[in-house]
């Protein structure tokens, strides 16, 4: 069985609302206002519609969730920026905190020599709010949102793969860990090469979508995350792993089914001996 060596982790790419940061469903009251900006009737056919979409896709750039949305990149770009806005006051207004165990959890990844880095799919001006609101500025060295990265937010690899460059804090893919509360950060972190890549359900979506992106754990929470990283495995059994609680075989011990024999039993009935043993 193949396992994850999670314990040379060096880079841990986090997302923000909904793996660190607990909006308490800001995005959609906010999504609300842009939708309304633009005309659309709240309660519509066409607003639930949007709004699905908008839950399906959380963790992509906003602008690319309206774009999708409205077409026209005039609309696209005005219903981002109201969204934006409303986001940012809401922030403001008090209405987020961090996820249980959040701060504390990366504190205690730095202090065990990792590299910490947080992402969003929000704009910097709303990335920036969030983390002034929650006292957060300067908590990690680094911070990005897609227009850092080229502008393609998740699912992309590339915010991902510009912590990895910017930082050099891992000698490859593999020592990188990716962590987050939706199917688009999952992606992310697969199509990045990722060594880790980590589901939470504390945000958008739950264990079997997370696990269908490609999560190899899915967490309770991120503050359940230095004890994966610093396990001896950190891994969930691999599909197919039968082995049932309380089989001690070690690795290596390559008995088949079926062979009933015990070390130090002598050879079967008609077998001869090895060469050279002392019998």
């Amino acid at each position: 069985m193949v396992k994850e060596m999670t314990e040379d982790i060096r880079l841990v790419v986090l997302d923000m609302a909904g793996t660190t940061v607990a909006d308490g469903g800001l995005v959609e009251r906010a999504f609300a206002v842009a939708a309304g900006e633009l005309g659309v009737e709240p309660g519509s056919a066409d607003h639930i519609r949007k709004l699905d979409h908008v839950r399906a896709t959380m963790g992509e750039s906003k602008i690319s969730v309206f774009r999708h949305l409205f077409g026209e990149e005039s609309l696209a770009r005005r219903a981002n920026a109201a969204f934006e806005k409303a986001y940012g006051e809401l922030v403001d207004g008090g209405r987020l905190a961090p996820i249980a165990g959040a701060r504390e959890a990366i504190e205690e990844l730095q202090a065990g020599g990792r590299t910490v880095v947080l992402t969003t799919g929000f704009a910097r001006v709303t990335q920036d709010a969030i983390l002034d609101a929650l006292g957060w500025q300067g908590l990690v060295p680094l911070t990005l949102c897609p227009a850092d990265a080229g502008g393609r937010g998740r699912p992309y690899p590339d915010m991902v793969l510009e912590a990895f460059l910017r930082t050099k804090a891992a000698e490859g893919v593999q020592q990188v860990a990716v962590v987050g509360d939706t199917s688009y950060d999952m992606l992310s972190g697969v199509r990045a090469g990722a060594g880790v890549v980590a589901g939470v359900l504390t945000g958008a979506h739950g264990d079997e979508v997370l696990r269908a992106a490609g999560a190899g754990h899915v967490l309770g929470s991120v503050a359940e995350l230095p004890a994966l990283l610093d396990g001896p495995t950190g891994d969930d059994p691999l599909p197919g792993d039968e082995r049932l609680p309380g089989d001690e075989r070690l690795p290596g011990d390559e008995r088949l089914p079926g062979d009933e024999r015990l070390a130090g039993d002598d050879p079967l009935p008609g077998a001869d001996p090895c060469p050279g043993a002392g019998r």
